[in-house]
């Protein structure tokens, strides 16, 4: 049986890949399971410092697999809706301590733009478009929103989530779904910058960074100040803050820059 989802790694840089375009990379149990299993492996190894999230042919992911939603004969209810692992690869991107990308090769729709919204960056190409199609079924968009809501604007996502209409990668960029729509033949190099530069950050400091842009704004003022006041005097003296102040001064790269 061929695999549905791949992963290799260079230079730091661990790239999973979905690989099931007959049904335009839709979330079958199968290919979630695969993926859940290839994050864990490459948030476990150490020598993986980001993580890219990217598909074959020219859709990213179509959303659940509804061949596995159809109820078992016309007229009788479905079964327990098939979530497969799911939420469990969302809350691995979200709270991994390595930053993770997401590379869209095309478009994406539904359940795919929890994907989206749980990777750190998302970069797609200006070709693709977006849509949270779910109501238009009879269905919600009740578990990706769990991310979505917490980058896209509020009146962008009732906008969207209530009409199902298609979107362009512009205006999911402009409403915080990503993080930039480029030229088309601009996607790989705008990806391999972002690798880059995160390649460039100490490992700790931007696990800690991904927490702090998350839960700071919750923060009240006083609160927010007194425990970042301790956070910035606790990296300042550990191994890793010292090590890249050493490195600055010695002008040399540090440690964890290969």
């Amino acid at each position: 049986m061929e695999e549905l989802v791949h992963a290799q790694a260079a230079d730091g840089v661990a790239t999973i890949t979905m690989d099931s375009p007959r049904n335009r990379n839709a979330l079958s149990t199968r290919l979630l399971d695969e993926l859940d299993g290839r994050l864990r492996r490459a948030l476990d190894d150490d020598g993986v410092r980001v993580v890219v999230l990217t598909a074959t042919g020219t859709v990213f992911c179509s959303g659940a697999d509804l061949k596995e939603q159809r109820a078992p004969e016309p007229g009788l209810p479905a079964s327990a809706p098939v979530t497969g692992a799911l939420p469990e690869i969302m809350t691995l991107l979200w709270n991994s301590p390595k930053p993770a990308i997401c590379r869209l090769n095309g478009t994406a729709r539904a359940g795919g733009l929890g994907l989206v919204a749980a990777c750190d960056f998302a970069i797609a190409p200006r070709s693709a478009s977006f849509a949270f199609s779910e109501v238009r079924l009879g269905v919600v968009p009740a578990m990706i929103s769990v991310t979505v809501l917490r980058r896209v604007e509020p009146r962008a996502a009732a906008e969207y989530f209530l009409t199902g209409e298609v979107f362009d990668a512009d205006r999911a960029a402009e409403i915080g779904l990503l993080t930039r729509a480029v030229p088309d033949d601009e996607l790989d190099t705008t990806v391999e910058h972002y690798a880059r530069m995160l390649r460039l950050g100490g490992p700790e400091a931007l696990a800690i960074t991904k927490r702090l842009v998350r839960e700071v704004p919750a923060l009240p003022i006083e609160e927010g100040l007194r425990r970042m006041a301790a956070l910035s005097a606790e990296r300042f003296t550990s191994a890793e803050g010292q090590e890249g102040i050493g490195a600055f001064a010695e002008k040399r790269p540090p440690s964890w820059v290969r």
